[in-house]
C-alpha cells in the first residue's frame, strides 16, 4: 500500500511538472524543443493519410449502402462481433414486387409476360450488386478500416508518448537552466560577502541541485531520443501504407468494372428479348434492334471497354440478293411506320446508297420488307440513303 502511494504521488507529480510546461510553453513563457523538418513532414504525411482514408471510407459506406440506418445496424453488429443478416438489395426486392405482380395480374398477358422477363433481370441485377458489395467490402474497406483500427491507433498512442517525453525533457531543461542561474547568483554574492562560514554550505547544495538537474536532463534527453527514433519508423511506415491501399484501390476497381460489366450484360440481354417479344405484340409499328448505342464492352474481358465508335455492317452484307438492285429514288416511305431517329455519331457514307449522317441531327427512317434489320432507311429533306441502326435514338 506504502508503494503504490508513492507511485500515485510519483506519477501525480509528473502529471503536474507536465502540464505547468505545457502551459507556459502555450503563453510562450517557456522553450519548447523543436522536432526537425523531416520529422515534421513525416507527421503532417501521416495525419493527411489518417483523414483522407477517414472520407474515403465512409463515402464508399455510403455508395456501397446508400441507406444510413442500414449502415448503423452494420456496423453495431461488427462491434459486437455479430454476424450481420442478410440483406435484400433493391434490384431483388423490385424483382420479387414484379414477379408478385405477375402472378396477379396474369402471367400469360403481354405484361405479365414482361413483367417476368424485367423481374429476372433485375434479380441477376440484385445478385451482381450483393457480390459487388461483398467483394468490395473484404478488398478495400476492411484494409481501410484496420489501418484506421490498428496501424494508426499505435502511431498516435507513440506519438502522445514522444509529447510526454519531450514535455519533460524541457521541463529538466527548465530546471537546470533555473539552478544554474540560482548558483552563478550564489557565487556572485559570495565574492561581495567574506563570510564563508556562511556562503560554502549554500553554495554546495546549489551546486549538487544542479548536477543533479543535469543527470535528469540526460536521462530526459537520452528517452526522449529513442522514444522519438520509435516514433519516427512508425511514420516512415505510412509508405508501405500508401502501397498496400493503392493495390486495394486496384482491386475496388476491378471488382467495380465486373460489377457493371455484368449489369451492362443482363440489361443488353433483356433488351433483346424486350425487343423480340415488342415485336411480336404490336406488330404494326417499327421495333429497333436491340443492340446497344454506344460500344459493348469485351466478352473476353470484363475490365477493358472498347474504345472505339461502333462499326456499321459491312457493305456485302447490306441487303439479301434480291435487294441488292434496290433504286432508292424509286423507293416511297410506307403510310405508316416511320419514325423519327436522332444520330448518335457522326457516319460516313461508304457509296452512293447510304447516307452521311451528323451527331445529334434528326432524320426519318423506316423499314422496308425483306430488308437486313441492321440498317434502315433514312431521309433528310430530299437526300435519302440507308442508315446503320447502331447509329440511331429512335424517337417517338
Amino acid at each position: 500500500m506504502d508503494f503504490n502511494m508513492k507511485k500515485l504521488a510519483s506519477d501525480a507529480g509528473i502529471f503536474f511538472t507536465r502540464a505547468v510546461q505545457f502551459t507556459e510553453e502555450k503563453f510562450g513563457q517557456a522553450e519548447k524543443t523543436e522536432l526537425d523538418a523531416h520529422f515534421e513532414n513525416l507527421l503532417t504525411r501521416a495525419d493527411s493519410t489518417k483523414n483522407w482514408t477517414e472520407k474515403i471510407l465512409r463515402q464508399t459506406e455510403v455508395l456501397l449502402q446508400p441507406n444510413p440506418s442500414a449502415r448503423v445496424e452494420e456496423f453495431l453488429y461488427e462491434k459486437l462481433d455479430r454476424k450481420v443478416p442478410s440483406r435484400v438489395t433493391n434490384g431483388e426486392l423490385l424483382a420479387q414486387y414484379m414477379a408478385e405482380a405477375a402472378s396477379e395480374l396474369g402471367p400469360t398477358t403481354p405484361y405479365g409476360k414482361t413483367l417476368i422477363k424485367v423481374a429476372e433481370a433485375e434479380k441477376r441485377l440484385g445478385a451482381a450488386e450483393r457480390d459487388f458489395i461483398h467483394t468490395a467490402s473484404i478488398n478495400f474497406l476492411t484494409p481501410l478500416r484496420n489501418f484506421l483500427e490498428g496501424d494508426w491507433k499505435t502511431i498516435s498512442k507513440e506519438r502522445r508518448l514522444l509529447q510526454n517525453r519531450r514535455l519533460d525533457l524541457d521541463a529538466c531543461k527548465a530546471r537546470l537552466k533555473k539552478a544554474k542561474a540560482a548558483e552563478a547568483k550564489a557565487t556572485c554574492e559570495g565574492d561581495t560577502v567574506p563570510d564563508f562560514q556562511e556562503t560554502r554550505p549554500r553554495n554546495y547544495i546549489l551546486s549538487a541541485s544542479a548536477s543533479a538537474a543535469e543527470q535528469e536532463l540526460r536521462v530526459a534527453q537520452t528517452e526522449f531520443d529513442r522514444q522519438a527514433e520509435v516514433t519516427r519508423l512508425l511514420l516512415e511506415g505510412i509508405s508501405s501504407t500508401h502501397v498496400n491501399h493503392l493495390r486495394c484501390l486496384h482491386e475496388f476497381v476491378e471488382s467495380q468494372t465486373t460489377y457493371y460489366a455484368q449489369c451492362y450484360r443482363h440489361m443488353l440481354d433483356l433488351q433483346k428479348q424486350l425487343g423480340s417479344s415488342q415485336g411480336a405484340i404490336f406488330p404494326g409499328t417499327f421495333v429497333g434492334t436491340a443492340e446497344p448505342a454506344s460500344p459493348p464492352l469485351s466478352s473476353t474481358s470484363p475490365t477493358t471497354a472498347a474504345a472505339t465508335m461502333p462499326v456499321g455492317p459491312s457493305a456485302a452484307g447490306l441487303a439479301p440478293p434480291g435487294e441488292a438492285a434496290l433504286h432508292l429514288e424509286e423507293v416511297t416511305p410506307p403510310a405508316s411506320g416511320t419514325r423519327k431517329a436522332r444520330v448518335l455519331y457522326d457516319y460516313e457514307a461508304a457509296d452512293s446508297s447510304e447516307l452521311a449522317l451528323l451527331a445529334d441531327e434528326l432524320i426519318t427512317v423506316y423499314s422496308l420488307p425483306g430488308m437486313d434489320p441492321d440498317w434502315l432507311i433514312g431521309e433528310r429533306g430530299n437526300k435519302k440513303g440507308k442508315v446503320p441502326v447502331t447509329y440511331l435514338e429512335l424517337l417517338s
